[in-house]
């Protein structure tokens, strides 16, 4: 299956409830105001957000469709208004060659699929002949450290990783000395994600970056976020969440599989314009790829 056909696959719930519900209210070629408000809701309830719905839908009131407004018209009007918000956010995680090691923080809450895409980074970037090294900073998650293992091996690159509890600070500053000393071209430096005390979480990641920055003023060179598409609108909660902690230079959405609420991605970049460098839609490394805003504006509602 390609890539398209599993981006497709993986925004099937949020398509058929989109697809379904503006076939159902586009009737006899017209959009009237009752089809538009209804367009609105499912919008709304694709977790777009209400701001973005509504610009959407005064968009398609003002369309002059051809062939009279069927199903498919609507769609296409609304894949082609949905993919200009996103393509300003597209933007692929773009490596330096010049910086070596490429210092990569990675921060999310538990539970997002954080520890498994740095695997699935690891995995890509290794098949473009790149040196990459792991650390596992979530240090007091001994299951974390035992996931990033596993994804180590498989995609043949070294893991740091330090008894449970042991300091995440210190432990990232070691791995930057080690990725130095081995030629690493990239490091990914997993984090702790725990938001029940935030203040905790709060002080341990401003830790690892002013540690980090005693080896070398600019790093981390990028911090990635880590969200999870199930969590709908709470993603935006998320995010602002870690932006208060740290300097997000990124946006990964994971999970799009598990959701009909697929349109956070749209609110995402309409509230923040941070870059969203990839998606996911499943378990194996080539499920996450890199962010492409017609393909995924046209799977999100439903079109081929």
């Amino acid at each position: 299956m390609s890539w398209l056909e599993r981006l497709k696959s993986g925004l099937s719930r949020t398509s058929r409830q989109l697809g379904q519900g503006i076939g159902d209210l586009v009737t006899k070629s017209r959009l009237d105001e009752v089809a538009l408000g209804g367009i609105e809701e499912l919008l709304i309830g694709a977790d777009l957000g209400a701001k973005t719905a509504y610009r959407l839908t005064e968009s398609l009131s003002k369309a002059r469709f051809e062939q009279g407004a069927s199903s498919e018209a609507v769609r296409l009007h609304l894949a082609s208004d949905i993919a200009k918000l996103l393509e300003p956010v597209a933007k692929p995680l773009s490596l330096d060659p010049g910086l070596k090691p490429q210092v990569v923080l990675v921060v999310g809450v538990n539970g997002t699929g954080k520890t498994t895409t740095i695997g699935k980074l690891a995995t890509i970037e290794r098949d473009k002949g790149r040196k990459v090294l792991l650390a596992a900073g979530d240090t007091f998650r001994a299951a974390a450290v035992e996931q990033l293992k596993v994804w180590g091996t498989r995609a043949n690159c070294p893991v740091i990783a330090r008894e449970t509890g042991a300091d995440a600070a210190g432990l990232a500053f070691d791995a930057v000395t080690q990725a130095k000393a081995d030629g690493a071209d990239i490091l990914f430096i997993d984090t702790a994600g725990r938001l029940h005390n935030k203040a905790d979480l709060m002080e341990e990641l401003k830790k690892v970056v002013r540690v980090l920055k005693k080896q070398d003023a600019s790093l981390p060179h990028a911090t990635l976020l880590v969200l999870d598409a199930t969590t709908g609108q709470n993603a935006l909660n998320q995010v602002e969440t870690f932006k208060s902690m740290v300097d997000v230079t990124g946006l990964i959405l994971t999970k799009l599989d598990g959701t009909a609420k697929g349109g956070v991605l749209v609110a995402l970049a309409e509230k923040f314009n941070l870059p969203v460098h990839a998606i996911g839609v499943g378990e194996q490394a080539d499920d996450l790829q890199p962010f492409e805003a017609m393909s995924f504006a046209r799977g999100l509602v439903g079109l081929g």
